[in-house]
């Protein structure tokens, strides 16, 4: 980042680029989450009350959920480290 930040990246392209690969992990791991959870079921079939084990809707909520904080969780240590001087992350 502080490389590209003294070779004139601005801090949106700082935004952009820690976001673009925090999304891809995050990608990665809803598809992960949601094909386990779908195997899960079946083995957690009696602990699930007033659900289905195959919900479309939970699955699609729990997920739209997990992306949400997953985004969050990714911007603000962007919006963080876009506004830090590229000198002082060169020393580090």
């Amino acid at each position: 980042m502080g490389i590209g930040m003294s070779l004139g990246a601005d801090a949106g392209r700082v935004q952009a680029m820690i976001l673009r690969e925090g999304g891809e992990l995050l990608a990665i791991g809803l598809v992960l989450g949601v094909v386990g959870a779908a195997f899960a079921t079946r083995v957690i079939q009696r602990l699930l009350f007033g659900v289905e084990p195959h919900d479309p809707i939970t699955f699609i909520a729990v997920a739209a959920m997990m992306a949400a904080i997953g985004i969050i969780a990714c911007w603000l240590p962007a919006r963080r480290a876009a506004r830090i001087d590229p000198a002082i992350t060169m020393r580090s």
